[in-house]
């Protein structure tokens, strides 16, 4: 995704993030907004993604572990960073391909973690985590940058055409900032490589998973290219009615079953800090000041959803591809309302949620760019209809 992590890191170091964790199932006192866990599906732990635009592979990655415990297999921490250099391979070849007419950065979609490792195998963590600058977490401004004007100089040249080793020149600055790839690696008494680890532990396959949308400017149960600039792999999504999203999200975490998703963040109703994410019924604009202070203390109403309002904020570029997150459970709050735990990639203690947040509804089917699901998860209804 397009990440905006470290922009919302920075605000929260300026307003004061809450240090302190609490019990997962309740908010802070001064709120009220009270929930409880009804259904979590078992996932790992929350990790930090810091400052790197890698929300969709902590994501990802997040989500092909939970997957991974959902088959039977062990607990794992795998490599986020193996999927990120993957993709910066790729993405290189891709730009230089099309002359720089290519969507190049850091960001991406929770589906590219599962295709590296149907192409290229997997790592733990601890085999590769990509810190090789002295640094505890991510911190990939330089390297972000450094990538960028590479490839810009190799396709600017005065040659008249590409030498034959420009990529392997681009490969050695990654081995630089994240670490040559090891060749093997030792994980619970066993020796693997990327390939044979992917194939004997993870063992997952691109095609047992889909990334469902719904949107009206295109036929509904349908694959569709997802216009969206971090779908640089151009990937198909399925189309679904609205109606079917609510459903298809509490099927999945109902039938033991965690789902990635794609959403906007920059909206004013998203407040990690708070742990919230919501969409009043009245418009920002409309409200007074208290309004705005109260809509994340006192419970209220929130906006009925229309697949019209969905599209409109899509086309105006007020729902974008902002963040990936890990969506692992079902809650209520005081009053039953049903709401979505979300796992998120900026640190534990990012706020008193232990890095989680709450996300209604309305907030679902409004700011939704795609899930990435196991299609098993889908109500057999709608898997009908998708050809599944």
């Amino acid at each position: 995704m397009k990440d905006l992590s470290i922009a919302m890191l920075l605000i929260a170091m300026l307003t004061g993030y809450g240090a302190m964790a609490q019990e997962a199932d309740t908010t802070k006192p001064e709120s009220g907004y009270h929930f409880t866990d009804v259904k979590i599906v078992p996932h790992t732990s929350v990790k930090d993604q810091n400052r790197s635009g890698t929300c969709w592979s902590f994501a990802g990655t997040s989500f092909v572990e939970a997957e991974v415990m959902h088959n039977g297999g062990p607990e794992l921490d795998l490599s986020e960073m193996f999927s990120v250099r993957d993709a910066y391979e790729k993405r290189a070849i891709s730009y230089v391909r099309l002359h720089g007419a290519f969507n190049f950065g850091p960001g991406g979609e929770a589906h590219q973690v599962m295709e590296a490792i149907a192409e290229k195998g997997m790592l733990t963590d601890t085999a590769y985590s990509g810190l090789t600058i002295g640094e505890k977490l991510p911190v990939h401004g330089e390297m972000d940058n450094v990538l960028k004007s590479f490839v810009k100089a190799v396709i600017q040249n005065k040659n008249g055409k590409l030498t034959p080793v420009w990529f392997d020149a681009y490969d050695k600055i990654l081995d630089s900032y994240l670490g040559a790839i090891p060749q093997s690696f030792d994980y619970d008494g066993k020796s693997y490589t990327p390939e044979s680890f992917a194939e004997e532990v993870v063992k997952l396959s691109p095609d047992e998973y889909a990334e469902i949308t719904s949107f009206t400017h295109v036929p509904y149960y349908q694959p569709f290219l997802l216009e969206i600039p971090d779908n640089w792999d151009y990937e198909d999504y399925y189309n679904v009615p609205l109606e079917d999203l609510i459903p298809i999200l509490d099927h999945a975490l109902e039938s033991g079953y965690t789902v990635a998703w794609a959403a906007d963040v920059s909206d004013k109703g998203f407040n990690h800090r708070k742990g919230l994410a919501l969409v009043p019924e009245k418009e920002w604009s409309e409200m007074t000041d208290g309004e705005r202070d109260s809509v994340f203390i006192v419970p209220a109403e929130q906006r009925t959803i229309t697949p019209e309002m969905r599209q409109k904020a899509y086309e105006n570029y007020s729902t974008t591809d902002d963040h990936s997150m890990h969506i692992v459970g079902l809650a209520q709050d005081q009053d039953g309302n049903t709401w979505y735990k979300v796992k998120n990639s900026w640190a534990s203690d990012s706020n008193d949620f232990g890095g989680y947040f709450y996300a209604s509804q309305s907030y679902i089917l409004y700011k939704t760019i795609a899930f990435y699901v196991n299609k098993k998860a889908l109500p057999k209804k709608v898997a009908k209809k998708l050809g599944f």
